[in-house]
């Protein structure tokens, strides 16, 4: 599902990524671990196109994503790859709702569909009540699970989660990582975690550490 090969990644004189090559399989749920600086966010931004690596090569679903153009990036991105941030990144003048739906209007999906789905999801996280609410409405782990579901609109292939419960208190980072397997059971989507918390890494099918810009 994810295939990497000798990624290298410098900005200026820094070099961050070293040679980096990892294969992650479809339905597998993937923590990355490391120090602070050691290369993990850089790692999951190039894996999710956010960033471009310097050299090597990033295979998607068995597409090659290193050649693709900055308007191709984008396209892939909103329709195979979904993202969780430690800070949910809602827009607080719009409700549960419209915050899910939006990845899904830039699609180009008919308006209706989208909403309907947007509802199922939130549904499914156990917001079924709180479609209309505005992200300041809700606490930390609700906006976090309207995060996740504006991540699985497009019903993306590989979703990717930036310290996605470093925002939140223990019991209620334990339920979001356990939601990750509940949902990866339900619809097969491949999850890669990058987390400082040990804990929680532990969880995953698979850990990854990275120190000073290699795979452990």
């Amino acid at each position: 599902m994810i295939k990497a090969e000798d990624i290298h990644k410098s900005y200026g004189s820094l070099e961050v990524l070293k040679g980096i090559s990892l294969d992650i399989k479809k339905g597998e749920i993937v923590s990355i671990v490391g120090a602070s600086g050691a290369g993990k966010t850089t790692l999951l931004h190039i894996l999710g196109t956010l960033d471009r690596h310097d050299s090597g090569k990033v295979i998607i679903d068995g597409r090659d994503v290193s050649g693709l153009n900055d308007r191709q990036l984008s396209a892939f991105r909103n329709k195979h790859i979904g993202f969780v941030f430690q800070f949910h990144h809602l827009l607080p003048e719009f409700s549960a709702l419209e915050n899910v739906c939006i990845p899904g209007y830039i699609s180009g999906a008919p308006r209706k569909e989208v909403e309907k789905r947007a509802g199922e999801l939130l549904d499914l996280l156990g917001l079924s009540d709180r479609l209309e609410h505005k992200p300041s409405e809700l606490s930390g782990g609700e906006q976090q699970r309207v995060a996740v579901a504006r991540a699985l609109i497009n019903d993306p292939v590989v979703v990717l989660a930036d310290e996605p419960s470093g925002n939140l208190d223990s019991k209620t980072s334990e339920e979001l990582h356990r939601l990750f397997f509940t949902l990866r059971d339900r619809m097969s989507q491949t999850f890669v975690i990058v987390t400082h918390n040990e804990a929680l890494a532990g969880m995953a099918d698979r850990k990854l550490t990275i120190h000073d810009g290699v795979i452990l």
